[in-house]
């Protein structure tokens, strides 16, 4: 969907909208048209509330028209997403190719994130439906916001876009992304000024990165470690890394075949990475940035990882590994240690669909978060409430810590049953440098939804880019 911003309302064949906040009027509604709003809204019980929509069809500036009376609640930015991603919604397939939408008063930040949301809940993944029935197809192309101010746009585009590659990434097949594609997925972010370099199966194996590759062993696929470097300021960096598992079988912890066709999208954690990294390059953020996707397939043949295997890790601590499904953790842990001698960050943030236990604990509504640092916790916390990626803090403790001693290596991948996402965190944590203020987001029940969303449809989500964005933004910019 195409953006524009213009002074007064254009000509020609347009759907119109309106805002109302809660409790008002709809602002610049002729008053010819007043009486029927009013018996509209009343008919839909609309009192302004954020997201809420009034559809009528009235003559406007001349023509029949479609006028959509969309609510943006107390006037918060967020409100203002809502009202964006619920008109979009309505919209998308309605037949109407342009929205014009009357933003009359509205602030820079509101009036971009208004069309912030209405592009996020425009985005479609339909690149192998060759079937598609006229009336599903989408006919909306451009959203044409009246009477605002335009400056927050340029900015609100640059995470969209983010927010767009790592849906993509997400979205794509197990056959098409791959770790090898993955990284060529990432290659023209060089172009954007991202330094680019890719550690392959036979470096790794040379630096000494069991826990990694134990995971890949099994597949025909190569692992690949994937390192971005934005350095928009000259500055000590701040670490992201993405768990990259572009297929998860379980490898020989087989999973049950119903339902893991999913696991196309446990790559979440390093699509979301991907995607941030696009972000602050195209932003040019003022800050030094290092972007890691720990990339691998996790399959079972002849040579996969089994269960009782010991494998040395990049740090030198052994790990007996109980079961081969809990292989996220193995990936990430060389991941930081590699990250931690090249470039020794102060700050390290992962993301990871790393555990079912995180699902059940807190559904789809938030992303676990973990951290060794309370003052980190609490900016990440803050990132996620005004990015509208939401997390929810769990605890971390010798008490945990202790579940995963293994009797024969220096740790074990799991636990018991109990606290599964709690010592999948305290088993990343043993890899963190003293010093080091690390944070790990569990993330496996947000990057794709079952349902719609205010800014998604069905499917990826782009969960983690709109966060780190606003974590970098408001800790590491200059």
């Amino acid at each position: 969907m195409q953006v524009r911003f213009t002074p007064s309302r254009p000509s020609g064949s347009f759907d119109l909208v309106l805002l109302s906040a809660q409790g008002g009027e709809p602002v610049g509604l002729p008053a010819a048209l007043a009486g029927l709003a009013a018996q509209a809204m009343r008919a839909h019980r609309f009192e302004g509330e954020a997201g809420g929509v009034v559809e009528l069809f009235a003559e406007v500036d001349g023509a029949g028209r479609r006028v959509l009376i969309a609510g943006v609640g107390k006037g918060a930015a967020s409100d203002y997403e809502k009202a964006g991603g619920a008109v979009a919604a309505r919209l998308l397939v309605g037949g109407a190719e342009t929205l014009v939408a009357d933003l009359s008063g509205a602030s820079a930040e509101q009036a971009a994130r208004f069309a912030g949301g209405a592009s996020l809940r425009g985005w479609r993944f339909d690149q192998y439906r060759t079937r598609l029935p006229v009336k599903q197809r989408p006919t909306l192309s451009e959203l044409v916001i009246v009477g605002a101010d335009p400056s927050g746009w340029e900015r609100q585009q640059a995470v969209i876009e983010g927010v767009f590659f790592a849906r993509t990434l997400v979205t794509e097949p197990a056959n098409i992304i791959y770790p090898k594609s993955f990284v060529e997925r990432c290659r023209h972010l060089a172009e954007l000024g991202v330094d680019i370099r890719v550690l392959g199966q036979a470096e790794m194996e040379q630096l000494g990165m069991g826990a990694l590759l134990g995971v890949a062993q099994g597949s025909v696929r190569e692992p690949q470690l994937l390192v971005m470097t934005w350095k928009g300021a000259d500055a000590e960096p701040v670490a992201l890394i993405g768990k990259g598992v572009t297929f998860d079988t379980g490898g020989i912890s087989i999973k049950p075949a119903a339902g893991m066709e999913d696991m196309k999208w446990d790559m979440g954690g390093a699509a979301a990475v991907a995607g941030a990294m696009k972000t602050l390059a195209l932003r040019k953020a003022k800050a030094h940035v290092i972007g890691i996707c720990g990339l691998v397939e996790n399959m079972p043949d002849g040579n996969a990882q089994r269960p009782g295997d010991v494998v040395t890790t990049l740090s030198g601590q052994t790990v007996e590994v109980i079961n081969t499904d809990a292989e996220g953790r193995l990936v990430l842990c060389d991941a930081i240690t590699w990250v931690q001698r090249e470039h020794g960050p102060k700050t390290i943030v992962d993301l990871a669909t790393l555990t079912g236990a995180m699902i059940i604990a807190l559904g789809h509504e938030h992303g676990g978060l973990f951290a060794n640092d309370d003052s980190l916790a609490e900016q990440l916390l803050a990132a996620g409430r005004e990015a509208g990626d939401p997390l929810w803090r769990f605890p971390l403790s010798e008490a945990y810590n202790k579940l995963i001693d293994s009797p024969i290596a220096d740790i074990k991948n799991v636990g018991p049953r109990e606290a599964g996402s709690i010592t999948a965190a305290q088993f990343i944590g043993r890899f963190v440098e003293e010093g080091v203020r690390w944070a790990h987001l569990d993330i496996a029940g947000m990057v794709w939804a079952a349902k719609p969303g205010t800014v998604w449809d069905k499917g990826a989500t782009g969960f983690g880019v709109r966060l780190l964005d606003r974590f970098v933004a408001d800790q590491f910019e200059r």
